[in-house]
């Protein structure tokens, strides 16, 4: 089972990685995300813990990093396994924005469904959101800290 929804964003990739980067932050502009931290860099191999608001504190684990054009986290609990793919498409002198998540394991026939109505009501604002703040950082060469 697989969400995807996309955006486009008038900002570089590597204005939208820098914010993607700053792991501590995502729940600024994440709805979904009430707190997140990676130990160490942000590099495959690299781990850590998000908690969404409402439900328990996850584990992370970063599968796949390539600076200014995307990373992926996956997430495992027993029988349940979440990948949250963040893709960065250069187009016109902008960037398409793509997050896509999927879920496999025993249990994603029981949680799928829920999760899935829950990621396409919050994904597009959470898409909004980062379009927002990435813009912003275009403009304002100070990206948040």
């Amino acid at each position: 089972m697989q969400v995807e929804h996309r955006i486009t964003v008038n900002a570089s990739p590597g204005t939208v990685f820098q914010i993607y980067e700053d792991v501590q932050h995502w729940h600024t502009w994440d709805p979904d995300t009430r707190q997140a931290y990676i130990e160490g860099p942000f590099r495959v191999g690299s781990r850590g813990r998000i908690t969404p608001p409402k439900g328990m504190t996850v584990p992370m684990l970063l599968t796949q990093v390539e600076p200014g054009k995307c990373f992926t986290v996956e997430s495992k609990i027993p029988l349940f396994r979440m990948l949250f793919e963040h893709e960065l498409v250069p187009v016109n002198g902008a960037t398409e924005v793509i997050h896509r998540v999927t879920f496999s394991g025993f249990l994603s026939v029981v949680l799928g469904p829920m999760l899935s109505k829950q990621l396409n009501s919050g994904l597009p604002v959470t898409l909004r959101n980062l379009k927002t703040l990435a813009e912003a950082a275009r403009a304002d060469p100070v990206v948040h800290q």
